[in-house]
């Protein structure tokens, strides 16, 4: 007993310490959320509650804000400036389908059949919008700047500044024309600096529609 006391003391003292120090870089992560002690966060991020971190290989990009009751599991990048809505599974890893049984949990010859799981990887891009209730599964790489719309179910590679819709998603159309899609990629706003962003603001006030240049007037 006196063990089990000090092991939840230290525990508790630990997941503190890293609050803490995440608070430093100006992120807020909700105490109620689970296994975020794990996560690689870059800083101003938002994590409410309720939200699941099911493995160490899950990394969180710069500013990137998640949604309530998120849920992360398997190997997941994801990148900066990301908005991520509320009920969101991110889902790399899948139980074994080729094996006489997909159980693979502890009560079936303790666990052993687990190393069949198939892992997998899921990255997202920088400045990507996923809606509420979208649900990613197995190994998906989703472009910059794409929206995937909610209730969206991800099955396949999403190309960059593509909007997705559906069950399985498909393409709806892209959100800009190619040479603005070039023009933002060369760009790479999300990698600039507070002081270099402040130089280019006004492009982000700008409506792009029928526009052939993010330069146009």
């Amino acid at each position: 007993m006196i063990k089990l006391f000090l092991y939840k003391q230290w525990v508790y003292f630990q997941r503190n310490k890293f609050l803490k120090e995440r608070r430093k870089e100006e992120s807020i992560i909700s105490p109620q959320a689970s296994g975020y002690w794990k996560v690689f966060f870059e800083g101003k991020n938002r994590v409410p509650e309720r939200c699941q971190f099911l493995n160490e290989n899950i990394h969180i990009g710069f500013a990137t804000t998640m949604g309530v009751n998120n849920l992360l599991s398997g190997n997941v990048t994801i990148g900066k400036y990301c908005q991520i809505g509320a009920d969101v599974a991110f889902h790399a890893s899948n139980h074994p389908i080729s094996y006489m049984a997909t159980y693979i949990n502890y009560n079936l010859f303790k666990g052993e059949l687990k190393k069949y799981k198939e892992e997998h990887k899921i990255i997202v891009g920088n400045d990507v919008w996923i809606g509420h209730g979208v649900i990613i599964v197995g190994n998906v790489t989703i472009g910059n700047g794409a929206i995937l719309a909610a209730g969206s179910v991800i099955t396949k590679d999403i190309l960059p500044y593509t909007i997705v819709a559906g069950t399985p998603a498909k393409p709806v159309r892209k959100r800009f024309s190619d040479t603005i899609i070039q023009e933002i990629e060369a760009l790479q706003w999300w990698d600039l600096s507070a002081e270099e962003l402040e130089k280019i603001k006004p492009l982000f006030f700008k409506d792009f529609k029928d526009k052939e240049s993010i330069y146009d007037k």
